[in-house]
């Protein structure tokens, strides 16, 4: 039986070498780092020297590496490319997100690797948080109540930058929302359910810039809650908290800083078992709250960790496929949303 995976990295730059090699695969007792593949080349020499793989020349040669799956952080419109080539090799993928430029090529990329028998999995690492996953117990166990209204925020400066792949459409499928609103999309999803239908907005109000440095998003779920999502390119760094918001009937889970790549934020509960009659007063307690304060996970661990088992165990990985699908679907409707200034339905 298999103990061990062993991966293989296309577009070695960038998140890969910032955090999901270091705090990821060669971290974990279930992965080994073989080969690593880079279009710049001291890059990917370099990444290889630093953490003891093979630097190859090409996406064939790391497929033909001894390798067992392959982690792709390439720019996004070459996830599509990568993917196919992964799947005719018989690797298993891990591809950053979103899956592609479209909802077509995403099929196309699921369709591969179920033909080939190899699994899919999406980087969407931030389900993994462990204040997250102990948000979504109070609320699955009903402690939040009915969901009510919910907001989740990330936002970075990511000013004008030469060749930068996130700056161009053509490259990168979008801009904040595309790369940072996807996150906190996918989020929302896993703590109220489905998303019904989408409202957004998008602009470029400070970077000029191909795609948008700002973007706003109101969601309706299935079950009636609403929410919005906010993500911009253009609001200074330590300005922004990445505030996660989640109300029900019951009360409410209050974060700042658990959307990001730490692995660790503030968050508070603030819930009530019994609730009391209308108070024409409306007379706010000055509690503190709970604090919401489990053992911290490395997501990016987490992430590889639980896509290694799967491998291991031949089973589905809870970052599978159908999340990234799904996710890729309801950004396609943000932007149709955008562009068209309507409402639009979500398409199962």
């Amino acid at each position: 039986m298999k103990t061990k995976v062993k991966w293989g990295v296309i577009g070695s730059g960038g998140i890969a070498r910032r955090r999901t090699i270091p705090e990821g695969i060669v971290t974990s007792s279930l992965s080994e780092l073989i080969s690593v593949f880079d279009i710049d080349t001291e890059t990917n020499n370099a990444v290889a020297k630093e953490f003891g793989a093979k630097a190859v020349n090409s996406v064939d040669e790391l497929l033909n590496s001894g390798i067992d799956a392959v982690y792709i952080a390439s720019p996004v419109n070459k996830h599509l490319e990568h993917t196919l080539a992964a799947a005719n090799a018989g690797k298993h993928v891990l591809c950053e997100k979103p899956f592609g430029l479209s909802v077509s090529q995403a099929e196309k990329m699921i369709s591969a690797c179920n033909k080939a028998n190899v699994k899919l999995g999406i980087g969407l690492m931030m389900r993994f948080l462990a204040q997250h996953q102990t948000a979504l117990k109070l609320i699955t166990e009903g402690k939040l109540g009915k969901p009510v209204y919910a907001r989740a925020q990330l936002s970075c400066w990511y000013p004008p930058i030469e060749n930068a792949w996130r700056q161009n459409s053509e490259t990168g499928g979008g801009g904040s929302l595309i790369d940072m609103g996807s996150h906190c999309i996918d989020l929302l999803e896993m703590f109220f359910g489905n998303i019904k239908s989408v409202s957004c907005f998008i602009n470029n109000i400070v970077h000029d810039y191909q795609s948008e440095d700002s973007a706003i998003v109101s969601l309706t779920f299935e079950n009636g809650a609403l929410a919005t999502v906010d993500s911009f390119f253009c609001i200074p760094d330590e300005s922004s908290k990445n505030m996660l918001e989640l109300y029900g009937s019951k009360g409410s889970i209050l974060a700042k800083g658990t959307i990001g790549q730490g692995i660790a934020g503030e968050m508070l509960a603030y819930l009530q078992d019994n609730i009391s009659e209308y108070d024409p007063n409306q007379v706010r307690s000055a509690t503190e709250g709970i604090f919401i304060n489990p053992t911290p996970v490395n997501m990016y661990f987490a992430e590889i960790e639980e896509f290694s088992k799967s491998i291991i165990e031949d089973r589905e990985p809870l970052n599978n496929h159908v999340i990234g699908l799904r996710n890729q679907k309801i950004l396609a409707a943000c932007y149709q949303s955008a562009n068209s200034r309507q409402v639009i339905d979500i398409v199962n």
